[in-house]
């Protein structure tokens, strides 16, 4: 017993001798308290005026609470009834029978509502419910596969809509909240954070396709395709549009499309019912480890020309294979994604930067877009329309071309399986110069002269590699 009151007492003694040595010479240990009754508020707690310098950002100090409230009533419920199931069924359709529904986001407040191109393809009939529970026939205005956006509209006004940010300035590691309405159960509201910007993950088809998603960890499911993804501010960042899956739930990774691009694309289906898309006119591939030695560039960074198409904007500029895009309008891109999201903003006849290294040397130049035809010219719907009947793409012909032929015309480029010009042994790269004897030097004239035709169409033309005219006909 001795020996263990022996022990206590020498523990004692230590203990006692420690708290004295460590007041000597640490001094006295601060008290920390921890108040219950003071919750964490903010999503970021820095003010505006003490962000770094350099970065604009989206978001602001303020709570989830109050961006919720102001995006919720902008995010409705729409159900479509269509001819034929999409490809992408595997994630964002639900119902059975034709039918398929998603979100979608009010614009403005006479009843413009942007969504998936995806959730109304094929619709035959839109139907609309709002975050009160009315509902509404939609009118679709125009759809984009490329880029996976529509615009519909309802016959209503005095709407509550959402503004869109400058996806531009979104910082990766940025607060935002998915808003969707899926099921029509009123709203769903998720928070995130931006994981990372321009992130291509092929699920678009078309050569013309634009994917440069925002990719968040905010969750996003089935029935809220078409969604909102918001800032801090309640402001329209993106729209959201999938997910990666291996089990076909949400797994962490969702991507929305970025509202920069999301705001040309619903402009021009207003204004045109289809989209006015700029090319540069090159064939692009991103920087990798082999091109930059081959270049002798100092990072992996840029997107390499390596074709210039024949009377392309790129052409005219001058610009040549073996260029590196850094910059569209003093915006880095550093990837294919990026750039095709920059120039996807812009229409034929719109000026542009553009920004290369050439031999490691910076040059700057400026160029004018082009259409997908090499004309300046803003396509009409209609015209799409006479084209699309007839199965054909044309293209104008090039400087060089008109010189070298010593002709005026224009160019087939492909021609549909099936179609009416198919069906008549036309061969691509045939260059039509008269249509039922009338002279045509330009893809609108050739519109003209077949819409002007009663019951026979009759193309003249030559081929660039083949001596004499050759002659083909169908019936309107």
């Amino acid at each position: 017993m001795k020996k263990y009151l022996s022990v206590a007492l020498l523990s004692i003694v230590c203990s006692l001798a420690t708290i004295i040595v460590y007041q000597t010479y640490f001094g006295t240990p601060q008290k920390v308290i921890i108040k219950e009754n003071s919750p964490a508020r903010y999503t970021n707690f820095l003010t505006q005026s003490e962000f770094p310098k350099g970065l604009n950002y989206t978001s602001a100090p303020t709570d989830f609470i109050e961006s919720a409230a102001l995006v919720t009533p902008s995010v409705v419920y729409i159900k479509s009834i269509q001819k034929n199931r999409s490809s992408l069924d595997d994630f964002w359709r639900m119902g059975q029978g034709g039918v398929a529904s998603g979100s979608g986001v009010m614009i403005s407040a006479d009843g413009y509502i942007v969504t998936n191109h995806h959730v109304i393809e094929n619709a035959s009939e839109i139907e609309v419910s709002l975050n009160d529970k009315r509902s509404y026939e939609a009118e679709l205005i125009g759809s984009d596969p490329s880029t996976d956006l529509a615009l519909i509209k309802i016959d209503v006004t005095d709407l509550p809509y959402l503004g869109l940010a400058n996806s531009d300035s979104v910082q990766i590691g940025e607060w935002v909240l998915a808003v969707g309405n899926p099921f029509n159960l009123t709203s769903t509201v998720t928070a995130g954070i931006v994981s990372a910007k321009g992130r291509n993950i092929n699920i678009l088809e078309g050569s013309y396709k634009i994917e440069s998603f925002i990719q968040t960890d905010a969750a996003v499911n089935p029935g809220n395709s078409g969604g909102a993804l918001v800032n801090t501010n309640g402001k329209l960042v993106g729209i959201n549009t999938a997910i990666i899956t291996q089990s076909g739930r949400y797994e962490g990774y969702s991507f929305a499309i970025p509202a920069n691009l999301v705001r040309k694309v619903i402009a021009d289906l207003k204004d045109f019912g289809m989209v006015q898309r700029g090319f540069l006119g090159v064939v692009i591939e991103d920087v990798d480890e082999d091109i930059a030695d081959r270049l002798n560039l100092k990072a992996l960074y840029g997107v390499h020309i390596s074709e210039i198409n024949k009377g392309s904007a790129a052409e005219e500029a001058e610009l040549k294979p073996g260029d590196v895009i850094t910059h569209i309008n003093n915006i880095k891109v550093k990837s294919m994604p990026a750039l095709q999201e920059q120039v996807a903003r812009y229409r034929p006849g719109d000026q542009i930067s553009v920004s290369v290294l050439r031999n490691n040397k910076k040059k700057s130049v400026k160029l004018t877009l082009k259409n997908q035809s090499n004309s300046i010219v803003l396509t009409d719907k209609t015209d799409i329309k006479v084209l699309n009947k007839l199965g054909i793409e044309l293209q104008e012909l090039t400087k060089d071309e008109k010189t070298e032929l010593k002709v005026k015309g224009v160019k087939v480029v492909s021609i549909r399986k099936g179609s009416k010009v198919d069906r008549t042994n036309m061969d691509p790269g045939f260059i039509i110069t008269k249509i039922n004897d009338e002279p045509v030097k330009d893809i609108g004239a050739v519109i003209k002269a077949i819409e002007k035709a009663k019951n026979k169409v009759m193309l003249e033309g030559v081929y660039q590699d083949y001596p004499g005219e050759y002659y083909y006909a169908f019936a309107k």
